[in-house]
């Protein structure tokens, strides 16, 4: 579904992704591992377009998205979850969710989505009528989840879902996480510090060092690997 092959990514003269290559295939959890300022979030806003490339390709369904803009690759079924939420912090939680919609024309449909938002994530039914700012940073992540999945992505990329939260929120969002993926059929890279969570859901993963894959398996080989165990396990 996904595939990147020998990125480089930039800021100015300093590079910061080399020569990255990942998939994801349809069905797929998939998790991008690594520790603060290693690549990861570069890796998922060069995937958007929000940064370019400047060798290599990215592919998506087997069409090439790295030379498009971020709104036509939204178009094209990636939708992001974002580093610390980045809702809407004026708009209701309902407003919210409408501007998850906002490349859709179908409106019954969306009325529909909505509803099917409320069952998967009762919070935000609760919620629906306050203001994002008003809300907690585990149901900010609901919201903003739930706002990525109105516009019916077949990729969903989440940079960062466990961050800020507390450990009763995150395995709640790990779970719908799950159940994302094995009910709806989304496709999900996880882009992600907290390496066992992560591959407790995944299938596969990636671990990013200083703009580099340096190790790439299954997500049980990654769990029983020493170096993995050692850098980001918090194995002696």
């Amino acid at each position: 579904m996904l595939k990147l092959s020998n990125v480089d990514t930039f800021y100015g003269p300093i590079q910061a992704l080399r020569n990255v290559s990942l998939r994801v295939e349809e069905g797929e959890i998939v998790s991008l591992l690594g520790g603060n300022a290693c690549g990861k979030s570069t890796t998922m806003k060069t995937i958007l377009g929000l940064v370019k490339s400047r060798q290599g390709t990215i592919e998506f369904r087997g069409k090439r998205i790295d030379k498009l803009p971020p709104s036509a690759i939204v178009r094209a079924g990636i939708s992001p979850v974002l580093e610390a939420r980045r809702l809407f912090p004026y708009l209701t939680v309902y407003e919210n969710l409408l501007m998850g919609a906002y490349t859709r024309t179908d409106k019954k449909k969306i009325l529909e989505d909505i509803e099917d938002m409320y069952d998967l994530f009762p919070v935000v039914k609760a919620r629906c009528k306050q203001t994002a700012s008003t809300l907690s940073g585990g149901e900010q992540q609901m919201v903003a989840m739930a706002r990525a999945l109105m516009a019916r992505p077949k990729l969903l990329i989440m940079d960062e879902p466990s961050m800020g939260l507390s450990p009763l929120f995150v395995d709640r969002i790990f779970s719908i996480i799950q159940r994302i993926n094995q009910n709806q059929g989304v496709s999900i890279l996880l882009v992600e510090q907290n390496a066992n969570m992560a591959l407790s859901i995944a299938e596969r993963g990636y671990v990013l060092q200083t703009g580099e894959i340096v190790l790439n398996d299954t997500a049980p080989n990654l769990l029983s690997n020493p170096l993995m165990q050692k850098a980001y396990l918090g194995v002696a």
